[in-house]
């Protein structure tokens, strides 16, 4: 990952950080608040005058006790969170240190490549032009990766969803897979696209999926970080997932005689492997989150993505009006989604979806 993208992460995990710490402060306040009203009332149950207006003063006293004794919790909870975020903050930092050193490395790296390239341009430059002309054309004609084109067949797309563990964790898969459905379903190219959705999807439908149908576009949605996958197992119940390195995960897709075009992460911190994706071959175009991101932004990228995709749109055109669609909707993760790609292809150009001619 970029130090942009760290350093993007970074400030917002410090607004998460001192969001949680303000928190904390002001249900401090209010415990000190209603400890000093619980003094008070007990202050005047002692002192009135009839035992009526003493046991009133004294079930005051117990509801503000109640009330500080939750706003107490209530402010360890929120310290709790700022600690985690510290801690996450220290992390981001870290890398952001390592990226930025890896980025002066290889800024010194180019420079002296360059330097030598421009050494040899220059006891190149006698040749003659006509030789200089046919290894320009040699080089044009090689610069782009000669990518499969979905022109005589169906937009393959392979939806992935899991999300096996309930409460906090439990994630709207399913919600996310018919958005896109009816996105597509409602594109102008829709019969030029096929859907092979996979909801609960475990590690066998990935290997399924990737060698049975041979898709152009793998999606996953559910739960990830930056190097971990995580699907479900074969079974009825709620359960914990089925944890897989992200080089396990790259290895399944390579598994194929035509890998895709695409690889869609739509999960929190996936951003971290679309590098190697692209860099590896697995895939010319990979979309991960920079961070944590909400269950309905990440919904509404998706649908908008493939409403974009089936209408015609090349990749670029398509990431870029999903982002635009969270902007539009008030959503605050429209920075999250991250496009990568290999150095030979273009996402300008790419386009996904084309009418037979």
């Amino acid at each position: 990952m970029s130090a942009s993208q760290y350093r993007s992460q970074l400030k917002r995990k410090r607004k998460q950080r001192l969001d949680a710490q303000k928190k904390a402060g002001e249900y401090r306040s209010k415990e000190t608040r209603k400890r000093s009203e619980v003094a008070k009332a007990r202050s005047a149950a002692s002192k009135a005058k009839s035992a009526m207006t003493a046991r009133s003063k004294l079930r005051e006293a117990e509801r503000r006790e109640k009330e500080a004794e939750q706003a107490g919790k209530d402010a360890d909870r929120w310290q709790g969170k700022a600690t985690d975020y510290a801690e996450q903050e220290a992390d981001l930092q870290t890398k952001l240190d390592k990226a930025e050193r890896a980025e002066l490395d290889d800024a010194q790296r180019r420079r002296e490549r360059e330097t030598k390239q421009a050494e040899r341009r220059r006891t190149a430059a006698d040749r003659a032009l006509h030789d200089r002309l046919e290894q320009t054309e040699a080089k044009v004609d090689w610069a782009m990766r000669d990518i499969r084109a979905p022109k005589t067949e169906k937009l393959r797309i392979l939806l992935l969803g899991s999300s096996s563990e309930r409460g906090e964790r439990a994630l709207r898969v399913g919600r996310e897979q018919k958005r896109i459905r009816n996105a597509v379903e409602s594109a102008l190219l829709r019969d030029y696209v096929e859907l092979d959705v996979r909801p609960a999807a475990t590690t066998e439908d990935l290997l399924d999926g990737i060698t049975k149908n041979r898709p152009h576009v793998v999606h996953f949605s559910g739960h990830s970080d930056d190097d971990l996958i995580e699907f479900e197992d074969e079974t009825d119940d709620y359960h914990e997932g089925v944890v897989v390195t992200a080089r396990a995960f790259a290895s399944a897709v390579r598994a194929t005689d035509d890998p895709p075009l695409l690889v869609l992460l739509n999960s929190c911190n996936s951003a971290a492997q679309i590098d190697r994706l692209v860099q590896e071959q697995i895939a010319p175009f990979a979309i991960g989150m920079a961070d944590e991101i909400e269950d309905g932004d990440a919904i509404t990228y998706a649908a908008q993505f493939y409403a974009a995709v089936a209408n015609g749109q090349s990749i670029r055109s398509a990431h870029l009006s999903a982002q635009a669609a969270l902007e539009l909707a008030g959503l605050a993760g429209a920075e999250l989604p991250t496009l990568a790609h290999a150095d030979d292809v273009d996402p300008a150009t790419a386009v996904l979806v084309k009418p037979a001619e």
